[in-house]
């Protein structure tokens, strides 16, 4: 970007010129593999991510070192197995970054820089159960990357309701602005949830179940149709998605 102005300035550029590069330089492509978004950051406030389970190894390598060598923000890398990070640590021995890796959550964020602020604002995550624990620690990581204090309660479901109004009292009084509420099975427990506070509810239905709950679509079905308002629905699973959502509105403000 410096240099672009430069050129400009010194009218080596024409303003359209500099304008198209600008425009291209936002997204560079490695070796026609993949294309990464390098401002996102600048622009929507939170980093580039990437999802890992599609990805061959061999590409998802190149994408990590492309992008070190291009820019100097922290990149995530989402839904990534124990195994496949033990071999990246092993091949990226050489880079200069922190490797910090989440092994409940399956993620890692490969640190080129650390920032220390203060916390914009509180998050609620709760889970109906414990096998619902991984992705909300997804939403954690996301949460607090994006400089927020995540406020945590797990297994604290409808099958033992009276476990969950002492947790939500506590979450309100110390202020929370979102909840994010993680649930599989029936998924119900985000309608009683929203009908218990008067912040934004984000539900994310887990592939927790069996039978006619089995993969989560029962949860997501449940949680679309709830009648408590204020509830917001991301896609099974997505732990990474209610984290930057629940980011979006408190810093929306």
């Amino acid at each position: 970007m410096k240099d672009i102005l430069e050129r400009l300035v010194n009218g080596q550029i024409s303003i359209e010129e500099a304008e198209n590069l600008i425009n291209s330089n936002n997204i560079l492509e490695f070796d026609e593999i993949a294309k990464m978004d390098m401002e996102r950051n600048q622009r929507t406030g939170f980093p580039e991510a990437v999802f890992a389970p599609s990805k061959d190894y061999e590409d998802l390598l190149l994408i990590i070192k492309r992008y070190i060598e291009n820019n100097n923000d922290n990149l995530i890398i989402t839904k990534l197995s124990e195994d496949r990070y033990e071999r990246l640590l092993n091949d990226l021995e050489n880079i200069s970054a922190i490797f910090d890796y989440n092994k409940r959550a399956r993620i890692l964020i490969i640190r080129q820089k650390i920032e220390k602020t203060d916390s914009i604002a509180k998050i609620g995550i709760i889970t109906a159960g414990t096998s619902d624990i991984n992705i909300a620690e997804e939403a954690r990581v996301i949460v607090e990357e994006g400089g927020c204090e995540a406020i945590t309660s797990y297994d604290i479901g409808v099958a033992g309701i009276h476990r969950l109004f002492p947790q939500i009292a506590h979450m309100v009084s110390e202020g929370v602005r979102a909840f994010i509420v993680c649930a599989g099975m029936e998924g119900a427990l985000p309608s009683v949830v929203a009908g218990l506070v008067d912040v934004p509810v984000i539900g994310v239905p887990t592939s927790v179940g069996y039978g006619v709950g089995e993969g989560g679509r029962v949860a997501l079905d449940a949680m679309l149709q709830s009648c408590a308002p204020g509830i917001a629905v991301v896609n099974i699973d997505n732990g990474f998605g209610a984290g930057v959502f629940a980011l979006t509105i408190v810093k929306s403000d």
